[in-house]
């Protein structure tokens, strides 16, 4: 297994493989101390209002929902837990308008 640094991962965008929806970069790390090993990566919310808060809460993305750790992206299947409903991310619309 090759080894990486928490500032190489933070230098990637992270996308949903369900949706293709780019969730943005990695702003934190959850890591259990007892074992050594990261448990769920953090990535922001949206921004609003020129990029100064934040809209909606953060995602905690579980280690095991990543797909794949590529040069330059890092590819999630985010699953929703039972009775949620399916993930799309703050302040994005289905994209279909039902018009030609």
């Amino acid at each position: 297994m090759a080894k990486m640094k928490a500032s190489d991962l933070r230098a990637k965008d992270v996308v949903n493989i369900r949706d293709g929806a780019r969730l943005g970069m990695i702003e934190d790390l959850e890591i259990d101390p007892d074992q050594g090993v990261v448990k769920a990566i953090v990535v922001p919310g949206a921004p609003r209002w020129f990029g100064l808060w934040r809209n909606g809460p953060e995602y905690v993305i579980p280690w095991d929902q990543i797909v794949k750790i590529g040069t330059d992206v890092i590819l999630v299947e985010l699953r929703p837990s039972p009775g949620e409903e399916p993930f799309r991310p703050a302040g994005e619309e289905s994209g279909f308008s039902g018009e030609y």
